[in-house]
């Protein structure tokens, strides 16, 4: 059975004019007696929705997987100061989006006796606080479930370092608390959260500290019943959500109406939307090996009729796409780049490859063609890009890899990796929040 988002009364939110971070309940002081959090842990999941299109966007169309054609939304391909301009359809839904996750699961944490809710918010608020240093960097930290509105600290950014901290933190106890059980309603999970424990330590480098939870997640997924699907199509559509590669999906249905009231993540792929109505970059093309590619995987992600789109998020059925969050593909590519980073035999590592590859029809890569760890390593990053594109992971990859400069063909200021905090954000804050250097 799928999520039922069942929002509470309690959990509206004051009016727009207040920082989104000091944003309470009306009848907040009244939580602590509930005996039932459900509706506040399905809040926290529900909240999820409102950041999928944005970092869709940021994660492909900041990259060089696809570009936008009108002003100003042209400004996603220039890296310049004017980004802030789109604070109204991306920055701003983002950031309300996950800090309204964030204070529910802090409600759900401080509150209740059962386990298994507290495991769940601990997931959700690791994944929100996630999204938001991957595109903002420092952030404000909040993790009461009643922030103060009078204490400005508050609202005072907090360093990467320390989000990390809490991030790492909330997925550790996440594992600690959940089993395997809710993966095929769609919940947080034991694997699930040592899937994301490793992209977190493999987005901050440190790859010594991200093997023992790719593993884990590698080693268990027979026994959660985790699989890579025996087609690359299968991975994706309505029919297809929650299918056997999935670690965890924010769940969308036609039917649930959030709070993201733009053209969603598979019009923007699809050319749906008129600011960008051929958004394929051509350079994605051409990393398939051109419009004659035989890699399985290309009529999928490219819509071969026009050369001008992705095919992966079908018309039919859009409203209704799972986004998906994390799947076994991307974890065994995490794991083959971990091992790699931290030494491995060049065998070991490209074995992990062979049934990505498979799948795609291509042959396996032999250690006798790529026989150093920097020729792996681009391996690696080559076949993330095919395997994961217009899934939001191509502009974090090139981050945290260094490779932005050298793949957008251009000298790109680091200033430009982050994305403009929402200056609405700032001025509510009276400047206590700040904004990112370079906007």
């Amino acid at each position: 059975m799928r999520i039922s988002f069942v929002i509470l009364g309690a959990l509206l939110f004051l009016t727009a004019c207040e920082n989104d971070l000091n944003q309470a309940p009306p009848n907040i002081a009244s939580s602590s007696s509930l005996t039932d959090y459900d509706g506040v842990l399905n809040a926290a999941y529900f909240y999820q929705l409102g950041s999928v299109t944005p970092m869709a966007v940021m994660g492909d169309f900041r990259a060089d997987n696809a570009l936008m054609f009108e002003p100003p939304f042209t400004d996603f391909d220039v890296f310049n100061a004017d980004l802030p301009t789109m604070e109204d359809q991306f920055f701003g839904p983002f950031y309300t989006a996950l800090y309204k996750s964030v204070l529910s699961a802090n409600n759900v944490i401080q509150n209740s006796d059962d386990a298994t809710q507290v495991g769940e918010a601990k997931f959700l608020r690791g994944l929100s606080y996630f999204k938001l240093v991957r595109v903002f960097g420092a952030v404000p930290l909040n993790l009461e479930a009643i922030p103060s509105t009078t204490d400005q600290s508050v609202l005072m950014r907090r360093s990467v370092e320390d989000i990390y901290n809490v991030v790492i933190s909330d997925f550790q106890d996440a594992i600690a608390a959940l089993d395997n059980s809710g993966l095929s309603d769609g919940r947080a999970t034991r694997i699930a959260a040592q899937g994301m424990l490793g992209k977190v330590h493999v987005q901050r480098g440190d790859f010594a500290a991200a093997e023992a939870p790719l593993a884990a997640v590698i080693n268990g997924a027979a026994a959660a019943g985790l699989s890579l699907q025996d087609s690359y199509e299968d991975v994706f559509g309505v029919e297809d959500d929650l299918n056997s590669e999935i670690l965890f999906a924010t769940q969308v249905s036609a039917s649930i109406v959030d709070e993201y009231g733009f053209s969603e993540f598979w019009s923007w792929y699809g050319g749906l939307d008129t600011k960008s109505l051929e958004p394929l970059d051509s350079d994605l093309i051409d990393a398939f090996g051109g419009r004659e590619s035989m890699d399985l995987r290309f009529p999928v992600v490219i819509d071969t009729s026009t050369f001008t789109a992705s095919a992966k998020w079908t018309q039919e059925g859009g409203p209704d796409h799972d986004w998906i969050e994390l799947r076994l593909a991307d974890v065994i590519l995490l794991y083959a780049e971990t091992l790699n980073e931290n030494g491995a035999n060049a065998g070991t590592v490209l074995d992990l490859l062979d049934p990505i590859r498979d799948r795609a029809g291509l042959d396996e890569l032999s250690e006798d063609d790529l026989d150093s760890q920097d020729d792996i390593r681009e391996a690696i990053q080559d076949e993330r890009r095919l395997e994961l594109a217009f899934e939001g992971q191509r502009w974090f990859d090139l981050v945290r890899t260094g490779t932005v400069s050298q793949e957008m063909g251009e000298n790109v200021n680091s200033d430009y990796f982050l994305f403009p905090v929402p200056v609405s954000e700032i001025l509510s804050s009276f400047n206590v929040i700040t904004q990112n250097d370079g906007y």
